[in-house]
């Protein structure tokens, strides 16, 4: 049985790093086609072939275009900014956490990120997705508020983790704002404001909240 058990979890394994690197493959293609054509002259189905899958693959893990454009600058940003609140929690109040590790997430690209943040800025559906990528945010977010927060209950979790989600939407959107109302500056799509300033901002309401939920955080439970 306990061997049996472990075949089972190494195939479990198995099949996650697939449908990971499956992942990360649509993802580079998606940035690559969009770099090299431009985002309005890329294909579901270009994307697909050049990750090696079929469309209908394809749509087992992005419902479009935009969707795998973004997910090249955003990859895995909703896991990495729930572990940095965890990290944050050891010595910092909740709500300073959770406003360090979004602007963290948010504002420390590399140079090939910031190139490709460029080319999402500069079109409309892109744009459009960035924002609502940080919906993704919620669920881990939850679940580590859910698990190292004593008295907090999972919808309590889930509400606290949706305002942050809803927070971030409104800072990039805001953001991007300018982009829409004032187009472009010698042909170079500007973005409004200091997205680390605005954030900020953003979070600022969502303080009380989180403080009060997070004053008696406690370390991860033992399994």
């Amino acid at each position: 049985m306990r061997c049996l058990g472990t075949v089972t979890a190494r195939q479990a394994g198995l099949r996650e790093q697939k449908k990971q690197a499956t992942r990360e493959a649509l993802r580079a293609a998606a940035l690559r086609l969009a770099r090299e054509r431009g985002p309005d002259n890329v294909r579901v189905d270009d994307i697909a072939e050049a990750a090696g899958v079929s469309p209908r693959t394809y749509n087992n893990y992005f419902s479009s275009r935009e969707q795998a454009i973004v997910a090249a600058v955003t990859a895995e940003r909703e896991t990495r900014v729930a572990a940095a609140v965890a990290d944050r929690l050891v010595h910092a109040a909740l709500a300073d956490a959770v406003v360090e590790a979004v602007v963290e997430q948010y504002t420390a690209p590399d140079d090939q990120a910031r190139e490709a943040l460029l080319l999402i800025i500069g079109n409309p559906g892109l744009r459009n997705a960035f924002v609502g990528s940080a919906a993704a945010i919620e669920n881990p977010l939850a679940a580590m508020l859910a698990e190292r927060l004593e008295g907090t209950d999972d919808l309590a979790a889930q509400v606290l983790a949706a305002g942050v989600s809803a927070a971030v939407r409104v800072a990039l959107r805001r953001w991007l704002r300018g982009a829409t109302e004032s187009g472009s500056v010698g042909g170079l799509v500007v973005p409004s404001g200091s997205l680390p300033d605005l954030l900020r901002a953003a979070l600022a309401p969502l303080a009380p909240a989180l403080d009060a939920a997070g004053k008696r955080a406690r370390g991860p439970r033992r399994r």
